[in-house]
């Protein structure tokens, strides 16, 4: 065994008795669904006392963001360690001590975009949960084409006027700030003029509405501005652009491949974190003595541990300095899809009880609802397909 090897068997034994330690045994192996996600935020509140020791002992580590600079609140792990964190979590059945947008998305871009300034700012309350964030890049007008967001930031000299509408705004009524393409200048091509804004939600003009969906709830919202005055400083050498102002364009390409990493590598996830072969044991019918929903099941594991890898695999490329670049696409289209066949299998496998919205199977239907959204957010699958075909594939247009 090499010194490294030895290293990272040492961190895994480490880290599982910390976890052991740290995170309350009524949590670990908890059945959890969307609701108990926490979020953090300035109005959060803990469904569960666990919730909050769990993610305390989490910040006190830096472990909510394993791999951010400790400077910045994060962990300072190495891609090697943060795996076997991550593992380790997975099999004491602990759950995400904090998930958030800020976390998944700005951050990233943050760090490869933002000022030192910006990161001591913005940064460290991210991992800490102390603010919740939400997107604003969808418009009425442009949804796949992102690019033609209209929504306008005015120069008014100390501050931007901001005026427009964004819309399918992740849990935007309950989110702190907001991280937003706005139109700076309006005369540049719609690729370019465009600069990535962070906005305070509670700003005079900010006004949300949430949007009631087939699942009886209602994540998503859309949201207003009008006459926004937004500070094109909040404090020195703290921007409210970030990276170059109308060259918005290049840190919304790079969050996005942030983003549909994320949405892929939910496909994973499944009802609190259980596998699909533990919830199917569960049922008491003998649904697994059926041949066809057993050779599907069988399938979907393979073909989840087949994608699994695929994502370490591309993970450890984007830590080599590569990046992921339009590779995200096939993951997201990927990663959704199977999430879809997951669910499929599930409400057959369930009958006319799974579709019971307070039935034996808790949240199954919404749940099952719910993936048809994950094909059209983060970019539809129509969209992702022509990205692979063009840009992966390098496939002729005609």
């Amino acid at each position: 065994m090499t010194d490294a090897m030895a290293e990272l068997a040492s961190y895994r034994s480490e880290i599982a008795d910390w976890i052991m330690q740290s995170c309350p045994d009524t949590l670990r192996g908890a059945r959890l669904d969307e609701d108990s996600i926490v979020w953090g935020g300035k109005s959060w509140v803990f469904k569960r006392d666990d919730q909050k020791v769990w993610m305390e002992n989490a910040i006190s580590k830096g472990l909510t963001a394993p791999r951010w600079p400790t400077e910045y609140g994060g962990g300072g792990l190495t891609r090697a360690k943060e795996k076997i964190f991550r593992e380790e979590m997975a099999r004491l059945q602990a759950p995400t001590p904090l998930e958030s947008f800020g976390l998944w998305m700005l951050g990233p871009a943050l760090l490869e975009f933002g000022t030192h300034e910006q990161k001591s700012h913005f940064l460290p309350p991210i991992t800490r949960g102390e603010i919740r964030w939400c997107q604003g890049y969808s418009e009425p007008g442009a949804g796949s084409d992102l690019a033609n967001v209209q929504t306008k930031a005015e120069d008014m000299g100390d501050h931007w006027l901001v005026n427009g509408q964004k819309i399918w705004t992740s849990y935007a009524d309950k989110a702190d700030w907001i991280f937003a393409l706005v139109r700076t200048d309006r005369d540049a091509p719609k690729h370019k003029g465009i600069s990535f804004m962070l906005i305070d939600m509670n700003a005079p003009g900010v006004t949300t509405k949430p949007i009631r969906l087939i699942s009886g709830k209602s994540p998503f919202c859309e949201t207003f501005f009008d006459n926004v005055k937004v500070p094109k400083s909040y404090g020195e050498g703290i921007s409210s652009i970030v990276g170059e102002q109308n060259r918005g364009w290049d840190v919304a390409k790079h969050l996005l491949t942030h983003e549909r990493e994320m949405i892929g590598g939910g496909a994973r996830g499944l009802l609190g974190g259980r596998s699909l072969g533990t919830f199917l044991g569960s049922l008491d019918d003998g649904v697994l003595d059926d041949p066809v929903i057993r050779t599907e099941a069988m399938g979907l594991e393979i073909d989840s541990l087949a994608f699994g890898m695929t994502m370490e695999r591309y993970k450890d490329q984007a830590q080599s300095g590569r990046g992921v670049g339009n590779a995200s696409a096939m993951l997201k289209y990927y990663g959704t899809e199977l999430n879809k066949r997951r669910y499929e299998l599930l409400m057959s496998a369930t009958g006319s009880e799974g579709v019971e919205w307070d039935g034996p199977h808790g949240t199954l239907a919404p749940e099952w609802l719910r993936t048809k959204a994950n094909s059209i957010e983060g970019g539809t699958t129509e969209v992702m397909l022509d990205i692979i075909s063009k840009r992966v594939l390098e496939l002729p247009s005609k």
